[in-house]
């Protein structure tokens, strides 16, 4: 039988073979925790290599994705889809072996990491939603939600400042199912990380609420007792600090930053396989070390089990587990397309003056009732943000049977947050800050959107109409910069009408996230008739439209539609034919067909003026080189919002001239 050294000995191997033959990426990492990877994988992680979307799997995710050869080969040895071909195609066009672990790639992958940090703080969403999930549907006797998340994560992932917001949360959470193991090997990329990264990360973790053990990251029974031990503390998340030594067993470039993001080499390969003394080629793994790692047999068994233990659960509780097998299986309820067009269908009928940021507080409010999935959030700015609703309970360290988290000042944090969340399954989880600060979070709402999971955020005072706070909050740039994010759907709605119908965007959306952006300022409501009703889920459509073929077509989102419409009624008054378009989500209106695009914004009319208080840039799409953009060219002032549109030339009188001057 092969010692647990030869086991670990398999995933230096692939992982230096494999970076090898890429000549390209980094097999330090792999090489220094693979024995921490082995005590973990065939000791201790709940999953089945040939489902590997069983729902209560323990999850794994690495963060320190530099690292990716670590996981691939754990993959591969313990059973799942991702044959040796794959190892070797390792950054490859077209692998299921990309250079960071891709969510959707190869099986068993649960996120996308590599950008440091998001990692560890996407397992604190999924832990989040599996307390959570726990506290809504186990019964005494009926532990139906039952599994752990771990992590792998570097210094660079404790060095970035998304972890001390993930984690520091996590603590005050009490995520008791939580575990983390740190690769205290003292190496980045510039050498030696003493000269930079000094904290005492012991005493960090304790300070957050972790429960927190070092050990040897070379000796199995230490790294057993840690997470026995980890196991054992219910009430506290766990880090596991283990030194390790990079590159183990390469005999000149152990310890050092020459094998963190480079190849060993073929004479330093070589060298390393005699040190370790594994004595077989390139990528030929010997049938009795696949297997002690095949998993397959354990996996059918836990989840056998799981079947038994969940087929009780459903004789003692038929309606929760109904209630529990739509919702992590991302099914809306059945009278969901129903209440939801009845709701925006009464909207329509009411003329209640709203601001957009009120409006999606009612549709909260509405959908709220209908989706018990729905777990909001915001960031410390829930007065403003308008996230809370009747039916709002928060999720505490003592209770987390609620739906709402209050986040704290953390937006990249929360936004991560919930992208584990959304991985894990279960919620339909929405967050929340001012439009101007999902410059902290845009990086986890890009990751949302490469992965293709559903993200909502919703993002307030949207432009210089918030006013008096100044240019530091009033965004300008921000709207054009998600929607030329690949996979993003913005929605900036002009009334509660298009607030509802973004909501219920997001909601149905599960291949991408989506960002609500709402008004800090009343805006009215549009008349529309039936048609023009049905035609706001298409992202673009006609609002005010005159006899004919009109003259000049005026594009606007948000605050900005209301403005546009008041400078049509004035140009109609001097004989004058105008059609007015709400665009509010370009990225839906441009996915649909030539036909209705070509109807709503004919070709031949080429006199165009976009108005929308954001950068200007972005509407020469729609407007061409014959038509005016009346946007931000700046950055705002700190005055009176009727100052500032003034100031900037948001007035039906500029409207108006810029339409003449076509």
């Amino acid at each position: 039988m092969p010692t647990r050294q030869e086991l670990a000995n398999a995933i230096r191997a692939l992982s230096m073979d494999a970076v090898q033959q890429a000549n390209s990426g980094h097999p330090g990492a792999p090489m220094g925790m693979a024995d921490i990877a082995e005590v973990l994988w065939r000791k201790n992680l709940n999953h089945n290599p040939a489902n590997p979307n069983w729902v209560d799997r323990d999850r794994f995710i690495l963060s320190n994705g530099h690292g990716s050869m670590l996981i691939y080969s754990l993959l591969h040895l313990t059973g799942y889809a991702l044959p040796i071909e794959e190892l070797k195609n390792f950054r490859q066009l077209h692998s299921k072996t990309p250079g960071h672990p891709e969510y959707g790639y190869a099986p068993g992958i649960e996120t996308t990491t590599g950008p440091l940090g998001q990692g560890i703080t996407n397992a604190v969403g999924m832990a989040i939603a599996e307390k959570t999930l726990a506290a809504q549907f186990n019964k005494p006797e009926h532990e139906v939600v039952d599994h752990y998340t771990y992590s792998f994560l570097g210094d660079g992932c404790l060095m970035e400042g998304i972890s001390h917001e993930a984690c520091s949360l996590a603590g005050t959470l009490g995520l008791g199912k939580l575990v983390a193991f740190w690769d205290d090997n003292g190496i980045s990329i510039d050498g030696e990380v003493d000269g930079w990264f000094t904290d005492d990360t012991v005493k960090r973790f304790e300070a957050y609420g972790w429960h927190v053990v070092s050990v040897d990251g070379h000796n199995p029974a230490e790294i057993q007792a840690a997470i026995d031990a980890s196991k054992a503390e219910t009430s506290r998340p766990s880090l596991i600090c283990c030194k390790t030594v990079i590159g183990f067993g390469s005999p000149n470039k152990e310890g050092t930053h020459d094998c963190h993001g480079a190849p060993l080499g073929d004479a330093e390969i070589i060298a390393t396989r005699e040190k370790l003394g594994w004595k077989h080629p390139a990528f030929e793994i010997p049938a009795d070390i696949y297997s002690e790692w095949d998993a397959n047999e354990a996996g059918a068994q836990a989840e056998a089990a799981w079947n038994e233990k969940f087929a009780a659960y459903q004789a003692a509780y038929p309606e929760l587990a109904a209630e529990y097998a739509r919702r992590t299986s991302g099914e809306l309820p059945a009278d969901w397309e129903t209440k939801t067009s009845d709701y925006i269908k009464q909207l329509q009928a009411d003329s209640a003056k709203v601001a957009t940021r009120k409006a999606s507080q009612n549709c909260i409010e509405e959908f709220g009732t209908l989706l018990p999935e729905l777990l909001g959030g915001s960031a410390d700015l829930a007065p403003s943000n308008l996230t809370m609703w009747s039916g709002t309970k928060a999720i505490t360290a003592d209770d987390a049977s609620g739906n709402y988290l209050h986040y704290g000042v953390r937006e990249f944090g929360m936004t991560a947050i919930i992208n584990g969340m959304s991985l894990h399954g279960g919620f339909t989880a929405y967050g929340a800050t001012f439009l101007m600060f999902m410059e902290y979070a845009r990086n986890a709402m890009r990751m949302a959107a490469l992965m293709k999971v559903q993200n909502i955020q919703v993002y307030t005072h949207d432009s210089i109409g918030l006013g008096e706070d100044g240019p530091t909050h009033q965004p300008v740039e921000q709207i054009a910069s998600l929607r030329m994010t690949p996979n993003m759907s913005a929605w900036r709605p002009c009334d509660s009408v298009e607030s509802a119908v973004a909501w219920k965007h997001a909601i149905e959306r599960k291949d991408g996230p989506t960002a609500l952006i709402f008004s800090r300022q009343g805006l009215a409501p549009m008349p529309r008739d039936e048609a023009q009703l049905a035609n706001v889920a298409k992202g673009g459509y006609t609002l005010v439209d005159c006899d004919g073929k009109p003259e000049l077509i005026l594009i606007s989102t948000g605050s900005e539609v209301e403005l546009c419409t008041k400078a049509a009624a004035e140009l109609t008054a001097k004989g004058r034919k105008v059609r007015v378009v709400s665009m509010p989500a370009t990225d839906v209106f441009d996915k649909q067909d030539a036909a209705y695009r070509e109807s709503v914004l004919p070709s031949d009319v080429v006199k165009r003026v976009a108005v929308e208080a954001g950068i200007a840039d972005f509407w020469h799409k729609y407007t061409g080189f014959n038509g005016a953009i009346i946007g931000m060219t700046t950055f705002g002032e700190s005055a009176p919002a009727e100052q500032l549109f003034e100031m900037f030339g948001f007035t039906v009188a500029n409207v108006v001239a810029t339409a003449e001057s076509l």
